[in-house]
């Protein structure tokens, strides 16, 4: 039986090198042209040889023997979807996919059409956004006040 450099990574462990490096670059460790140069030798890794060189200047993860504490760092800023129910989330999605949409579809007939079409997305993008908007300040208002009063 060959050594541990020899056996064949799984996918599981292509995933797990690139979450590694991911927290290398977080870090600062990494640039981003580093961060996918390595990143691509990551997804086409054969073997655990191939992933090892990958982590030769970077020290080992907390949880792994010999690795020094990870600092504790201030926590990640939510999006102002995070507050909203998942009915709101799913809504602001297809909203943007449908404006999205509208908006290429525009672009394309302006640039064959020699000229600049009618501005009719903003017919999809104005009303419901609006509505949208009214309805995630409401909740999100609602709640902030609903958290406070009770507090008080």
């Amino acid at each position: 039986m060959g050594t541990l450099q020899e056996m064949r990574a799984s996918d599981s462990d292509r995933q797990q090198a690139v979450e590694r490096l991911r927290g290398g670059l977080e870090d600062g460790r990494l640039s981003m042209a580093e961060y996918l140069d390595r990143m691509e030798i990551a997804c086409q890794a054969v073997t655990y040889g191939d992933l090892a060189p990958l982590f030769a200047d970077l020290p080992t993860p907390a949880g792994e023997p010999g690795s020094p504490a990870r600092p504790r760092t201030a926590p990640a800023r939510t999006s102002r979807l995070a507050g909203l129910p998942m009915t709101l989330k799913v809504l602001w999605t297809l909203w943007l996919s449908a404006v999205s949409i509208n908006v290429v579809v525009w672009i394309l007939v302006s640039g064959t059409g020699g000229g600049l079409a009618y501005p009719w997305p903003l017919w999809v993008a104005g009303p419901w956004g609006a509505l949208l908007f009214a309805a995630s300040a409401g909740i999100s208002l609602f709640r902030r006040n609903g958290k406070h009063n009770q507090i008080s």
